[in-house]
């Protein structure tokens, strides 16, 4: 009978955490999260969807915490996602950012080195498009790779950059298994209300329902290559049990503006013209911002066999009805 895979998550209280934890406890993996501190409001969410996955207490910032949570888990695979991931944030909070997001992954990959794991645990860490920044000086107009130059515009991308070379370098130079999934935007239903296609979503599903009479947003031209979260997921998973490893972008290969966005979401409520429930705020508009991003996940449907399985209209349309479920269930219980 085949020992039963453990897995240690970072980031498990996240929209990839939720989404992954579900995938493995599905492939019959132990499942093990890191969480940060006591009071994490995130924390009693998880662990009531989740009740399998045992939750061990630690931060990227605290290398002996890591190293206790390997210990811990003695995992075979270790799925890094945990990061200060909202750009915008990342603006106002650089040095946090550069901590959790880029050192982090310093930190975690010598808690396996030093904790003797280096040769028998799979390392999977969460890289980004917005390492890209926008910019491609060797492919213009076609849809970033795998070799695609770097130009990352923002304290989390700069930070993402250092975490994807510091992997690749100890894969270098350690003979780690490390793969790094190159992911460009990935939403859903568990994404959090502050990033912008989850703000959109539950503010449509209020007007909807009378709560709220408009949103108010930034800069409404930038292009995104959005793709559903569970696919995404299921290629990070891919990559931990492909042979070798590597680096592997997962993206849609097409863009859409947040305007399409923003038209889609407001069609799932019957309304044709947006444009009265929505206000532009300087507040949200960043201090550089990346005008389109556009991902060819090539690679990885040739050498992973990934694919999507929600296009860009079900994406929103999924997210819309999950918004208004929820605000009709959370009204339902306010009056109960």
């Amino acid at each position: 009978m085949p020992t039963t895979k453990r897995a240690l998550v970072t980031g498990v209280t996240g929209q990839d955490g939720g989404h992954l934890a579900e995938l493995l406890l599905d492939e019959g993996y132990e499942v093990f999260g890191l969480v940060r501190g006591q009071n994490n409001p995130r924390r009693a969410a998880a662990e009531a969807e989740f009740p399998a996955v045992t939750m061990i207490e630690g931060d990227l910032t605290d290398p002996f915490s890591l190293t206790r949570a390997v210990e811990i888990a003695s995992p075979d695979e270790v799925y890094n996602l945990g990061a200060v991931s909202h750009v915008g944030y990342s603006f106002k909070n650089p040095t946090l950012t550069a901590d959790v997001t880029g050192k982090g992954v310093l930190n975690l990959l010598e808690a396996l080195r030093l904790t003797g794991r280096a040769e028998t645990t799979r390392f999977y860490q969460a890289s980004t498009s917005e390492m890209f920044g926008g910019l491609d000086y060797n492919r213009p107009g076609a849809g970033y790779t795998e070799s695609s130059l770097f130009h990352p515009r923002s304290p989390y991308g700069v930070a993402k950059l250092y975490a994807h070379w510091i992997a690749k370098n100890y894969r270098e130079s350690y003979g780690m298994f490390v793969s790094c999934g190159i992911l460009f935007n990935h939403e859903g239903e568990r994404r959090g209300r502050e990033f912008v296609t989850r703000k959109i979503t539950d503010a449509v599903a209020r007007i909807h329902l009378g709560l709220q009479d408009h949103i108010e947003l930034g800069d409404l031209w930038p292009k995104r290559d959005w793709g559903y979260a569970g696919d995404y997921v299921r290629g990070m998973w891919q990559m931990l049990q492909h042979d070798t490893p590597d680096d592997f972008v997962l993206a849609s290969g097409e863009t859409h503006s947040i305007e399409e966005f923003l038209s889609l979401a407001f069609a799932e409520i019957g309304v044709d013209n947006w444009r009265p429930y929505v206000r532009q705020n300087p507040a949200f508009m960043r201090p550089a911002e990346v005008d389109i991003l556009l991902g060819d996940p090539a690679k990885a449907e040739t050498e992973l066999g990934w694919h999507r399985d929600v296009d860009f209209q079900g994406l929103v349309s999924r997210m819309v009805a999950h918004d208004i479920s929820l605000q009709q269930r959370q009204g339902a219980g306010s009056l109960s």
